[in-house]
């Protein structure tokens, strides 16, 4: 028996660092950039843009650029959000995979 007590006091441990990793992802704070610094995305630990800037100088491009440097900073912020999530859960989980669980971003 005492090997299940101590499968279930694990359990509950990598449970409590789960739950304090995820406290931590939601005050991950990424920033996405793109053309030379002409865009800036902010992504929270979630995924929600929090903040955009677009330099003034872009502002006089075709409509298309401006539009492909906002996606291409985007992927830059969700690339580097993706990363950082990835360490945190792995500092929970002591760097154990965990068959089967994928991050949902």
């Amino acid at each position: 028996m005492t090997d299940f007590n101590k499968i279930l006091d694990k359990a509950k441990e990598l449970e409590a660092k789960m739950k304090e990793s995820q406290e931590n992802i939601k005050k991950i704070r990424v920033e996405g950039i793109s053309g030379s610094n002409s865009v800036k995305i902010v992504l929270d630990g979630n995924g929600e843009m929090q903040k955009i800037e677009i330099s003034d100088q872009l502002l006089n491009e075709e409509k298309s650029i401006v539009e492909d440097l906002i996606v291409a900073a985007h992927n830059n912020a969700k690339s580097q959000l993706k990363t950082k999530t990835n360490e945190e859960i792995s500092k929970a989980t002591g760097g154990f995979g965990i068959p089967g669980f994928k991050w949902p971003l």
